[in-house]
């Protein structure tokens, strides 16, 4: 894994020589001032996503930290698909001299694509699941909205956050629960900004775990934060709703200190339906030999970008969506926004509704 973090800068640093390259070659006929001033905003897109995150806590003004992370993210995009298109082209052209420099068709083609991409980041589905358990509770039917990976921040921004309240409030959930990673990178970019307030108005309890981002940003500081939201972060917490449902709300993996799921499973009436909520999906096997009636799990984002998707595929036990274990039933939501890069080319962002019907 190690060897892994330290192979993906060398690629990128390569990829963006290798468009580079390309760029240079396609405005070969333009004066030097305008190749330099070409060259310099190359760079400085091509490293703008890296310096708004080293940036996010510092006094950055807010104006210049959001365009920076917006246009490396956009860049991180288009960077991929430019590289692909043109690898494939540089191919053909070995079999086709005449083509000449493929860079202004692999241009069109990344630009179609990701406009189409975007338009489907802006279209998240709504999937229903319908669970029986042949288990006590307080209601005959309780019906959950299940989110993850909202990204709160220079990427989701106010007015996405405002139509996935609206989202989550059509369906009318007796309980809302929010799988980690509901803040992006920092919480610096919700405070002057009313966030909160639109957090609140979620017209159901709401209960979240921890992701990996809100270890980035400062867990301490998401903690603080969201005592503004109405929000209950559950953190190696076992909690029982008047409903009788029980929810074991783990930390995430980042603390590598947190409980085990035998230890908090040990806590919790087995005649109760059990709920389990945790960022990342593993170690789905031993939530079914426990007998967890439902893990609701985000992180991984489906991939997000194609050829992303097919490695989640092979990297979890579930890369996303609904399946029934032996005694289980687990979510893997592919998050209802998304982190960088806003587009979704062969994902969806997702929202599932989740009715538990039980025994009085």
């Amino acid at each position: 894994m190690k060897a892994l973090f330290l192979l993906l800068p060398l690629i990128y640093i390569g990829g963006n020589i290798y468009l580079f390259r390309h760029s240079l070659t396609a405005i070969s006929p333009l004066p030097l001032w305008a190749k330099c001033i070409f060259s310099v905003i190359f760079w400085i897109a091509a490293f703008s996503l890296f310096l708004s995150i080293g940036l996010r806590d510092t006094m950055t003004p807010d104006w210049i930290s959001r365009t920076m992370y917006r246009t490396g993210s956009v860049w991180m995009a288009f960077l991929l698909y430019m590289v692909l298109s043109l690898i494939v082209l540089d191919l053909i052209r070995l079999f086709i001299p005449a083509m000449g420099e493929p860079f202004p068709y692999a241009l069109a083609f990344v630009t179609i694509l990701l406009i189409c991409g975007n338009i489907n980041y802006h279209r998240p589905k709504t999937e229903h699941i319908d669970i029986t358990l042949d288990k006590r509770s307080g209601k005959d039917d309780i019906r959950i909205v299940a989110v993850s990976d909202v990204h709160l921040g220079h990427g989701t921004g106010l007015r996405a956050l405002r139509k996935y309240v609206d989202m989550i409030n059509a369906q009318s959930p007796d309980l809302v629960v929010i799988a980690g990673d509901l803040i992006d990178n920092s919480v610096k970019p919700l405070l002057n900004r009313p966030f909160d307030k639109e957090l609140a108005r979620i017209a159901a309890p709401v209960y979240m775990v921890p992701g990996n981002h809100e270890y980035i940003s400062g867990i301490a500081r998401c903690s603080e934060y969201l005592t503004r939201t109405g929000i209950n972060l559950l953190r190696d917490s076992v909690i029982s709703l008047p409903e009788g449902i029980q929810i074991i709300g783990r930390d995430d993996r980042s603390n590598p200190d947190r409980l085990s799921l035998e230890t908090l499973m040990s806590r919790i009436d087995k005649e109760k339906p059990v709920i389990v909520l945790d960022h990342q999906p593993y170690g789905l096997a031993l939530a079914d030999s426990l007998k967890v009636d439902l893990q609701i799990s985000g992180h991984t984002h489906a991939g997000q970008m194609w050829p992303l998707t097919h490695i989640v595929e092979g990297m979890y036990e579930q890369g996303h969506g609904y399946r029934k274990w032996d005694h289980s039933h687990i979510w893997v939501s592919s998050g209802l926004s998304l982190w960088g890069p806003p587009f979704r080319i062969g994902s969806r962002s997702d929202m599932a509704v989740i009715t538990i019907s039980t025994k009085q």
